[in-house]
């Protein structure tokens, strides 16, 4: 199956988070499963500086923006290690910048402008290229207008007309939304400004044309893709959701498992697998104080926190609890992100609070990630939403225990040390349902009691570092709902013929 992959970002190119992941990493397993894919995003300032060549093509093309016409050209790389071709649009007024979307912590003024460009060039591209997809597989808000002009605008060349789209949402509360006005540069009439099309409490909204127009939609866990539908998670889209239900999929991400592998891991003092873990993790947990400035420790667990310091991780019920822990208990924490400026600040005073039990970085590291990863006893993410996650896939890889509130992703990937999971052999970490200190910090007590005992222990940590959490098993499943677009979309032509 031909696949052509739309996104705004991919590694090693541009990435602010997820998306570039996974749309700079499914690609590759897509192809060694038989496929033909390639990408399509913008060129970027910052692409230019990856160190990986990108070819003009000497293909230029114009596109109307609005009211005026606008030029674009088309460039061309490779995922590296690969030969999944990356192609480029080329636009330096929208795209050559210091940011992908914002500056100085503000959106571009312009973004609506830009991604409308990106929309259309992105179609105009399988013109130029002659590409043929099957599948259009198009990714968050900044591609939703792609599958609305392909049925609004496209439909009637032979070229595009069985094309099948997926929309894959990672984060719903981005979504792309603008002032209504801003309906006149996408160009398409104004009756699709409606409830049911592509307006959003008086707003234009990318996202919702996505989910709208595309033949099916997926985000990246299946839990992810229930709580979407419900008015707590939905951000306002469980209504266009619930009525598309029947084509509304959810596919756990994967992690590189050539990145994230601690038997060959060059970021950790000691590599070990399954069988070796004990010796290893010991050599790491001692490296992973050092550096941190924290005093040895061995009969108290080292837990550890990997990600942005805002509200959606949890992290002020993480420094809520560590500040009722660190007066009388002897575990050691260890925090490493940037966020908030004011949850950063609190965090460094819990660190100058007690400096023999907490240590703070508030930078991002992938070497220090790396470390926390492998030297911590426990990995926590306390998360209000988590559409997928991946920090807790690296922690069961490298047989640090995850305790973490079960939602989205989460809730799909860690089973709950419970007496019967455990007996079962499937439990792999700790859950809490409620976004509170206090089931955060009952579930940490069940944690520390667990560490104590290295039975139990030793049995968490080879469950989750047996488990298989690589792109391999993700791309296995869109695969099928690959196939599952392609039969739907050749369905709905043929209920268009008389």
């Amino acid at each position: 199956m031909k696949v052509l992959v739309a996104t705004s970002e991919a590694v090693p190119f541009a990435k602010t988070g997820g998306l570039g992941d996974v749309c700079g990493t499914l690609p590759v397993e897509l192809a060694r499963l038989g496929h033909g894919v390639s990408v399509v995003m913008p060129l970027y300032r910052c692409a230019r500086y990856v160190g990986f060549p990108i070819e003009p093509l000497g293909i230029g093309f114009i596109v109307p923006v609005g009211t005026k016409t606008v030029a674009g050209k088309l460039a061309q790389s490779f995922v590296p290690g690969s030969n999944v071709p990356v192609f480029f649009i080329q636009q330096d007024q929208y795209f050559d910048r210091d940011g992908l979307y914002t500056e100085s912590g503000e959106d571009y003024p312009d973004n609506c402008e830009r991604f409308v460009f990106f929309c259309r060039a992105a179609l105009e591209a399988i013109r130029l290229l002659e590409l043929k997809p099957d599948v259009l597989h198009c990714n968050d808000w900044q591609t939703g207008l792609i599958p609305t002009y392909l049925r609004l605008e496209y439909e009637r060349l032979a070229r595009y007309r069985q094309i099948a789209t997926l929309f894959t949402i990672h984060n719903i509360s981005y979504q792309g939304l603008f002032w209504h006005w801003d309906m006149e540069l996408t160009g398409l009439p104004w009756k699709h400004f409606n409830w049911q099309e592509l307006e959003f409490y008086g707003k234009l909204s990318f996202l919702k044309a996505g989910l709208v127009y595309a033949d099916a939609i997926n985000t990246v866990s299946p839990r992810y893709a229930e709580e979407i539908q419900t008015p707590e998670f939905g951000f306002g889209m469980e209504g266009v959701l619930r009525n598309r239900r029947e084509v509304v999929f959810g596919v756990l991400n994967g992690i590189d498992s050539s990145v994230w592998n601690p038997a060959t891991d060059g970021l950790i003092p000691a590599n070990y697998d399954c069988s070796t873990f004990e010796q290893g993790k010991a050599v790491c947990k001692a490296e992973l104080l050092r550096q941190m400035g924290l005093p040895p420790i061995a009969q108290a667990p080292v837990v550890a926190f990997v990600g942005r310091l805002i509200e959606q991780k949890g992290s002020d019920l993480l420094a809520e609890l560590i500040r009722s822990w660190a007066p009388d208990r002897a575990v050691r924490w260890v925090v490493l992100g940037t966020g908030t400026a004011n949850l950063e600040k609190e965090f460094i005073n819990l660190a100058r609070l007690w400096p023999e039990k907490v240590s703070v970085r508030i930078e991002f590291s992938e070497p220090l990630a790396h470390l926390l990863t492998a030297g911590a006893d426990i990995f926590v993410m306390p998360s209000r939403f988590e559409p997928c996650g991946l920090s807790q896939m690296h922690a069961l890889r490298y047989g640090t225990v995850p305790l973490v509130r079960a939602t989205g992703g989460l809730a799909d990937t860690i089973v709950d040390c419970t007496p019967e999971n455990l007996a079962a052999g499937t439990a792999n970490g700790f859950a809490f349902s409620e976004p509170t200190v206090e089931a955060f910090n009952q579930a940490m007590r069940r944690a520390e009691e667990c560490f104590q005992n290295r039975e139990i222990w030793r049995k968490l940590i080879t469950v989750g570092m047996q488990q298989d959490w690589s792109w391999r098993r993700s791309a296995h499943e869109y695969s099928k709902l690959y196939e599952f677009v392609v039969r739907r979309r050749l369905n709905a032509l043929e209920r268009q013929c008389p």
